[in-house]
């Protein structure tokens, strides 16, 4: 589980600075030609507005999978010992729950009927389930991580009741 994460991890991180340069000569390309040729490009900002998307959404798994959400720290770095390990499991109930209705149902949802009614952006013309597939696959990799902090968080309330149980 700890190799997948990791590859999940770097896959993410990967994907997200290509992005982020791809969005900076995108909108340098979009500065230059219309301050510089006066002649704006098209599709510019449309596309950096779309990467910004997959950016935002594929940046929010990738905090999930680190654990950086302000919840997260604000919950279980107060509590010790079996609360926090209640506290562990209840956040990662509600992430995955919120991930499999939301993220999942609802992104599979938009992207279906995006598809289905053949929507297209205005100028790259390219099918806008394209660019709502990023809640799925944000959702994909939100699941994986709640399910492995589910896991841990199992593993270690077997630790401590092994350890608990030897000092007996």
């Amino acid at each position: 589980m700890s190799r997948v994460k990791l590859v999940l991890d770097r896959t993410l991180a990967a994907t997200i600075c290509l992005l982020m340069a791809a969005m900076v000569v995108n909108v340098l390309w979009q500065v230059l030609t219309r301050f510089i040729l006066a002649t704006p490009s098209s599709y510019t900002e449309e596309l950096a507005r779309y990467m910004m998307i997959w950016i935002g959404l594929l940046g929010g798994a990738y905090g999930v999978g680190q654990k950086s959400h302000l919840a997260l720290d604000l919950i279980s770095t107060r509590l010790t010992g079996a609360r926090q390990r209640v506290a562990a499991i209840f956040i990662a109930l509600t992430v995955l729950v919120f991930a499999l209705a939301v993220l999942l149902g609802g992104g599979i949802r938009l992207v279906w009927i995006s598809f289905a009614l053949g929507q297209t952006s205005g100028a790259l013309q390219i099918p806008l389930g394209y660019v709502y597939l990023a809640v799925p696959v944000s959702g994909v990799c939100v699941v994986f991580y709640a399910v492995g902090w589910l896991l841990e968080a199992r593993s270690s309330q077997s630790a401590s009741a092994t350890q608990s149980g030897a000092l007996n």
